[in-house]
């Protein structure tokens, strides 16, 4: 099992099983947050990679990453689905 498939088992379980005190569930129950979060995320992802270094890109880009799978689970997506995609376009 690969991380992302465990970032998204995760994310499922929060979505059957929602708490309040649940950041994911919180997100899960708000799409126009996950989507305000996602352009958050984006925009530190290019600010990192302007200048602050290697580290900073490495973590704003696991941010949009875990951003982007709750949109997707929200979505009925799964990360499978993504990967299908990609292939596709080799």
């Amino acid at each position: 099992m690969t991380v992302i498939d465990e970032l998204f088992a995760v994310l499922k379980e929060r979505q059957a099983n929602p708490s309040p005190e649940s950041y994911t569930a919180q997100l899960l129950a708000d799409e126009d947050e996950i989507l305000k979060k996602i352009g958050e995320e984006s925009v530190e992802v290019i600010l990192a990679a302007k200048g602050q270094g290697r580290q900073r890109l490495i973590e704003e880009s696991a941010d949009v990453v875990y951003h982007l799978s709750v949109l997707l689970v929200a979505k009925g997506i799964d990360w499978a689905d993504i990967e299908a995609e990609l292939v596709s376009r080799r």
